[in-house]
């Protein structure tokens, strides 16, 4: 598929069949997310892949209400809970401020770097639309989401995720079944001439 078909292409999707998605297809989104930008080559990111059903199970327990009623008002996630693959993409601020404490890199302390972005999540972000893209490259369907805060600590205990790297959100992958279209899209996509400011704001 041509870039630019894939970039069109590109949406999130929130209903999925339970046909299962190659094995393959997951590696090659993984191996592209690596190849994303990173401040200082820092590299600061880690992927949890769930792709047996009891571990997307798990997931979804730990990550999103647990109550019927809650669950009937979000009533989305019954369709993305049948994606059979959730990945996790994690940023870890330590790695950062660990890699621009060498001296190629100024030799500053951790604790006295001042970073005007946190790099961390940015580079996170970049390499989980890297995911996003592949997706559809590879004739699926994917959905990038957050993991609310208050169920954040209970993810992480039911993951073993250490304490220093942060879940940036979630991607569920799958095959695509018929999709509601969100109802956000109805705001319109803002045209280039819009957003772009050239010489001066």
């Amino acid at each position: 598929m041509e870039f630019a078909e894939v970039v069109r292409r590109r949406r999130m999707v929130r209903n999925y069949t339970d046909e299962p998605v190659d094995p393959a297809a997951v590696e090659r989104m993984l191996a592209h997310a690596t190849r994303s930008p990173s401040a200082g080559f820092s590299q600061g990111w880690a992927f949890l892949v769930l792709d047996r059903i009891e571990d997307v199970e798990r997931f979804w327990a730990a990550a999103t209400p647990s109550s019927p009623s809650d669950v009937a008002e979000n009533s989305w996630l019954t369709g993305m809970r049948r994606a059979p693959v959730v990945v996790v993409p994690l940023a870890c601020e330590r790695a950062y401020r660990a890699r621009y404490a060498e001296q190629d890199k100024g030799g500053t302390a951790p604790d006295q770097q001042v970073w005007s972005v946190p790099y961390w999540f940015v580079d996170t972000g970049m390499a989980s639309l890297l995911m996003l893209l592949t997706a559809v490259d590879e004739g699926l369907a994917a959905c990038f989401f957050g993991i609310p805060a208050e169920r954040v600590e209970s993810f992480r205990a039911e993951f073993g995720v250490p304490g220093d790297h942060t879940p940036v959100g979630a991607i569920t992958l799958g095959h695509p079944a018929p999709d509601r279209r969100s109802a956000s899209l109805r705001r319109g996509r803002r045209g280039v001439d819009a957003v772009v400011h050239r010489g001066h704001w």
